[in-house]
């Protein structure tokens, strides 16, 4: 055997070709499953929205309270294969002597985490909050919205409690700070449905 038949095999190789089969083996490494961080899922299962149905529709209505008086309009409806509810909103306040007239317009996805309810909320007046939702055990047509406590921002809960097929009632509460079980009623009204659910 002479010496160069103890050069090992790897160097036989034309530099041309290392380039194609280190990009191989890379492109084989890139393949091999990794790990994935796990993060909160929808539930995969089928969801369980009966009591959420009578929601769903477009709504129009007129409320009071310290905001003043308004007229608008929502709507409720399935989305993602109804892995989400989502409601859209409108409200119209006329103006005052001491502000002139405005839109509130809000959106907010439903949904389920575990054996639980969520909800998020985001608003053109660039608020976010999260949102635990129930269903009233003795009337199964109240769901109440509840935020969560926070030392430095108010709480939040309003109530949809359904009357028939085509009118329901809601109430908006606050709660400060320091109190945050303490809801004094910031707006009420009567909703009237303008459309029944597809």
């Amino acid at each position: 055997m002479t010496g160069s038949d103890k050069t090992p095999m790897a160097s036989s190789y034309p530099s041309s070709m290392m380039k194609p089969l280190t990009l191989l083996a890379l492109l084989l490494l890139l393949s091999l499953p990794l790990p994935v961080r796990s993060f909160p899922q929808l539930n995969k299962g089928a969801d369980n929205w009966e009591a959420f149905r009578f929601l769903v529709g477009e709504w129009g209505g007129k409320g009071t309270g310290s905001p003043g008086e308004a007229a608008g309009a929502f709507s409720f409806s399935f989305d993602l294969e109804e892995k989400i509810l989502v409601r859209k909103n409108r409200a119209d306040y006329p103006a005052t002597k001491d502000k002139p007239a405005y839109s509130h317009n809000d959106l907010m996805v439903i949904y389920k985490e575990g054996t639980e309810t969520r909800a998020i909320y985001f608003d053109n007046e660039g608020h976010i909050i999260n949102y635990t939702v129930t269903v009233s055990k003795d009337l199964p047509t109240r769901i109440t919205f509840l935020s969560e406590i926070s030392p430095s921002a108010p709480r939040f809960r309003f109530i949809y409690s359904k009357i028939n097929n085509d009118n329901m009632t809601f109430q908006f509460d606050v709660a400060q700070p320091a109190k945050p079980e303490a809801f004094t009623k910031y707006l009420e009204g009567s909703l009237v449905r303008k459309t029944s659910p597809k």
